[in-house]
């Protein structure tokens, strides 16, 4: 399998051994640590998390350079291909960049200055970083004292966040005035000035700043600052961003987000097919990556809100069978507690778990159903893991009211309003949650002498909006339930109490009523406000005929031919439009022929970036002996699932109780068709002193097996190559050998009710009969 269009392989990016250093000893960074845990860096805090797998030179990377003091060749070109990476917010394999530069210069201090911009979304660890890198300032270059300083001010100093953005500006500036020829300063400084907007410090003259980074690509037209510029027109002069919409992802083609980014330019003035194609090159680019690199989807900063954006974006299209497929499988995708949940509640962590690709894959789907009026279909999806319940009442409310409007349109009443009864369970969850709320943060006021009604109102901001949202859904599907009824003076009655209802549902509600003169107002607005979007243009061609209003409903029309290209014509929602196109002389397909746009660069084919749909990757075998010396080998479980858990051997406290968490739990996997092996770094006599470390009576009900030359632990990637060190690992193997889900991490994963459940989840998408266990 290829990876990029530059032909990069599998092999390349999994493992590169020619990178490690000689010597056999891990590199002590940070001056060493007393007695770590296992599978926890030598160094430091900050380096247990991150990427922890060598670093290789990859294809498609932005041609920048930034000189750095280092007695390594090699170091400078890692360096720079971190700095590219950063231009494509990839912070993920921008540390890992940073992190080889350091492996093989350790005294190199603008190493650990790139963490530290590799890591400006996570503040504890980019402060660990730069203050390892201002340690070492002595070792940099002058100007690059210059770099290290500004950035060490910023993550360090105890002045307001608005105050430290200043000054960083006034640093930047101070290095491109002191060394004028250096490029990135120049990005750099634009970038942070763009930056600050959304810290509101507004930016004082775009066209300055756009100067500025016109500078830059003077003679290096690929430049990816095309990146920032984008950015910073975004919404205000998009047009003026056209230029540098042509060229991003072409500056950087191995970078989903340079892909992605010039959709923002495209989607701000209404070109969807341009935007559409964009992001769909950030997806194919981000999953042929993951896939390779054998990393969670999720984990990839930007990918789900990239996903799901393609998803609307192809629903604009009216790429119907496209979107849902796509939107499907972000559902599938594997979810973890720490990048992607569905029913697990946000908690203090900065990172959003329930706006991972569970969550927004659903609600696109949720999209598509309704948008395109797909009833039957929505009501066969709705008991499925697809659009499965959840424990999040508002979530749980959208998944009611849409299976509601299902069953109202396909005339089964009954099930209809019983589903407009179940609202009130979830309405009720959210009251308590904010009672729940006001009460706790009311004791903590009260013990830390605070203001008790201020930290009242604060803790039940968002439950008033949040409840009012599932208030609107109730009083919308009263109205149907009324006309379903034949009480049309009831549902004229509750149609005028609804509140902030969405423009296509009023114009189904106003039609069904019979109220010809507002359905009409509606459809011209939803056709006003609906330029290039098929659902609304179709839908307002199609109610505009019905009514009556034969010019509008041809200009409509017509509006909507011009974008129909790639329509799926036998959806409802077209089908429907066939007497108007018959009246308008058309044949059946009337789409028109495809037109590429003149001015959106060079682009590659897109099956050459990537698969459009993400794939587990497969297992690597492996053969390892048991306590008896019996030798065991994956191939032994073909055709059933696996659980496979890499432990770092008897003396770690925290694998063993890992394992005594999982031998409790291994008669639910074995109910499901699971079975579990546990591999260690230990000898055969190791594994027997873990054997007699367990709590449960009859032992650990699964094998446990040697791996002492790591061998194992090296092809799943449960290693540190930096530090040459294993780590722990969990691996569900389904019955065809694929790799359907995984954690690897300096802690053993220890969450037993969320990966049973998950296990569930995965194998059944892909073996229903699972589901009758």
């Amino acid at each position: 399998m290829k990876l990029l269009r530059t032909g990069v392989t599998v092999a390349c990016l999994l493992v590169a051994p020619a990178l490690l250093r000689a010597d056999d000893d891990p590199i002590d960074l940070f001056g060493g640590t007393n007695s770590p845990l296992a599978g926890h860096s030598l160094h430091s805090e900050a380096f247990n998390e991150g990427p922890r797998q060598s670093a290789v030179l990859m294809p498609g990377m932005p041609k920048v350079n930034l000189t750095v003091t280092s007695r390594s060749p090699e170091a400078q070109a890692f360096f720079n291909q971190g700095i590219g990476q950063m231009h494509g917010f990839w912070y993920f394999e921008a540390e890992r960049s940073f992190r080889q530069v350091a492996f093989f210069d350790t005294n190199c201090a603008m190493a650990y200055w790139g963490m530290a911009m590799a890591n400006v979304n996570n503040t504890n660890r980019a402060v660990g970083f730069i203050k390892q890198a201002h340690a070492l300032k002595t070792n940099a270059s002058p100007r690059e004292m210059l770099w290290i300083e500004a950035y060490y001010d910023y993550f360090t100093a105890s002045k307001p966040e608005h105050d430290r953005r200043r000054d960083l500006v006034k640093a930047m500036e101070n290095i491109l005035y002191e060394h004028p020829g250096e490029t990135e300063a120049k990005t750099f400084l634009a970038f942070q000035i763009w930056d600050n907007e959304g810290n509101d410090i507004p930016v004082g003259s775009r066209q300055a700043v756009d100067s500025l980074m016109n500078e830059v690509l003077v003679g290096q037209e690929l430049h990816p600052i095309h990146h920032a510029r984008i950015h910073v027109w975004n919404h205000k002069k998009d047009e003026r961003a056209l230029n540098s919409a042509a060229r991003c992802g072409q500056s950087g083609p191995g970078i989903a987000h340079l892909w992605h980014m010039p959709g923002h330019t495209y989607s701000a003035l209404k070109r969807y097919d341009d935007a559409a194609w964009q992001q769909e090159a950030s997806a194919r680019t981000d999953h042929a990556y993951m896939m390779a690199t054998r990393i969670l989807p999720d984990q990839i900063h930007n990918f789900a809100h990239n996903n799901q954006w393609l998803c609307e974006t192809l629903l604009f299209c009216g790429r119907v069978r496209e979107a849902i497929d796509l939107a499907k499988n972000m559902v599938e995708l594997p979810r973890h507690p720490k990048y992607n949940t569905l029913n697990r509640k946000d908690d203090d962590t900065a990172y959003d778990k329930n706006n991972g690709s569970s969550m927004l894959g659903r609600n696109r789907l949720f999209d598509a159903y309704l948008k395109y009026e797909l009833w039957t279909d929505l009501l066969a999806l709705g008991d499925t893991a697809y659009l499965e319940p959840t424990e999040l009442p508002e979530e749980q409310a959208r998944r009611l009211r849409a299976l509601a409007l299902a069953a109202f349109a396909t005339g089964d009443t009954n099930h209809a309003r019983q589903l407009l009864t179940a609202l009130d369970a979830p309405w009720k969850q959210l009251k308590l949650e904010r009672y729940d709320a006001a009460e706790k943060a009311e004791t903590t006021a009260q013990k830390t002498n605070s203001n008790v009604t201020q930290a009242m109102v604060k803790a039940m901001e968002g439950f008033t909006a949040r409840l009012q949202t599932i208030e609107k859904y109730r009083a919308e599907l009263k109205v149907w339930s009324a006309l379903a009824g034949d009480q049309m003076d009831e549902a004229r009655k509750l149609l005028g109490e609804t509140k902030d209802l969405a423009k296509d549902q009023l114009i189904r509600l106003n039609l069904r009523l019979g109220d010809t003169t507002n359905t009409v107002k509606l459809a011209k607005e939803l056709w006003q406000e609906g330029t290039n979007q098929a659902p609304a243009l179709a839908l307002a061609a199609h109610v505009l005929w019905q009514c009556g209003e034969t010019d509008a409903a041809t200009n409509a029309f017509q509006q909507l031919r011009a974008i129909s290209t790639r329509f799926d014509l036998d959806q409802p929602l077209f089908q429907r439009l066939a007497p108007l196109a018959q009246f308008l002389q058309l044949p059946a397909d009337w789409r028109i022929a495809p037109v590429v746009s003149p001015d959106t660069g060079n682009r590659p084919p897109l099956a050459s970036l990537g698969p459009f749909r993400w794939q587990p990757y497969a297992a690597p075998d492996w053969t390892l002996a048991d306590t008896d010396g019996k030798k065991h080998s994956l191939a032994d479980y073909h055709g059933r699932p696996v659980l496979v858990v890499f432990y770092l051997g008897n003396g770690c406290t925290h694998c063993l109780e890992q394992l005594n968490l999982l031998a409790p739990a291994a008669k639910e996997f074995q109910s499901q068709g699971i079975s579990i092996v546990a591999v260690s770094t230990d000898n055969v006599e190791g594994l027997r002193q873990t054997a007699k470390k367990a709590t449960a009576e009859g032992g650990f009900p699964f094998p446990l097996l040697s791996d002492e030359a790591l061998t194992a632990f090296k092809a799943y990637r449960t290693y540190d190559d930096f530090e040459r060190m294993a780590l722990h690992g969990t691996f569900l193997i389904d019955g065809t050998g694929r790799v359907r889900w995984q954690d690897i991490s300096y802690e053993p994963f220890r969450e037993m009710k969320f990966l049973i459940a998950e296990s569930r989840r995965l194998l059944e998408l892909t073996d229903p009969k699972l589901a009758a266990r």
